[in-house]
């Protein structure tokens, strides 16, 4: 579903990443991992389309990404749920979630503008589909207060719920449980295993390895701007060049 080809990109002339490879398959949890610095940040944004590269290909179902705004990427089904809370204030939690299916309306600023009756089809349909994923995150009953006043982990429960709004193909989580309580960080962890369940597609960016290693199918290890190892949980738990990065530490050649 998601390749990613020889991607370069850098900072005053630093390298965050260095020819970057990876493909994801249709169905499947890729987790990417890695020290502080190691490029998963960039990475992230490189295919949310934050960023462009500066060498390399990003690619989606074969169609190049790497050219296209975030927005047409959001068009092609690719949703991000991002580390910082992003949230419409004066807005209910229900209205925050709809925006998430903007990129896939269709009725347009006119009917929107003269109230038309296609516009209110849509409507009613986006609120349908805002309720069905509060639902599935467990913020049902929230849908009605302001989204600023929910805590933290319910934040974050609503920015899944947003991006689950656009009824995506691929899931693009960076580091979700930052800053979450325990409980709310198995929480998340049985969500994500749930959304899994379903045969969504998830690209899920994080620290916590633990985390990473209980939910992903396979999982992609950064050191400083390049893959060292890429393969399943048991294999990169006992990868020396993986221990080797998280404890500063270097690999006899």
């Amino acid at each position: 579903m998601l390749e990613v080809n020889g991607v370069s990109r850098q900072f005053g002339g630093v390298y965050a990443l260095r020819d970057v490879r990876l493909d994801i398959a249709e169905g499947e949890l890729r987790g990417v991992i890695g020290p502080n610095g190691a490029g998963k940040s960039t990475l992230f944004n490189l295919i949310s389309g934050h960023l462009t590269p500066d060498q390399g290909t990003i690619s989606f179902h074969g169609t190049r990404l790497d050219p296209l705004p975030a927005h047409r990427r959001a068009a092609l089904g690719v949703a991000i749920v991002f580390q910082a809370a992003r949230i419409f204030r004066g807005m209910t939690v229900r209205e925050n979630v709809m925006v998430g299916a903007h990129a896939s309306t269709g009725a347009g600023f006119l009917s929107a503008a003269l109230r038309l009756p296609s516009h209110a089809r849509e409507e009613r349909l986006i609120r349908a589909r805002a309720d069905a994923a509060l639902g599935r995150v467990g913020l049902r009953d929230w849908a009605g207060r302001p989204a600023e006043t929910l805590p933290l982990g319910q934040q974050r429960s609503m920015q899944l719920a947003r991006a689950l709004c656009a009824d995506p193909e691929l899931l693009l989580l960076d580091e979700p449980a930052s800053g979450l309580r325990a409980a709310e960080r198995q929480a998340l962890v049985g969500l994500i295993g749930e959304l899994r369940e379903t045969g969504l597609t998830i690209m899920l960016i994080e620290h916590d390895v633990a985390m990473v290693t209980r939910l992903a199918d396979r999982i992609t290890v950064l050191d400083l701007g390049r893959v060292i190892a890429d393969g399943t949980p048991a294999e990169i738990r006992s990868d020396p060049r993986v221990v080797a990065a998280y404890l500063g530490e270097e690999v006899p050649s």
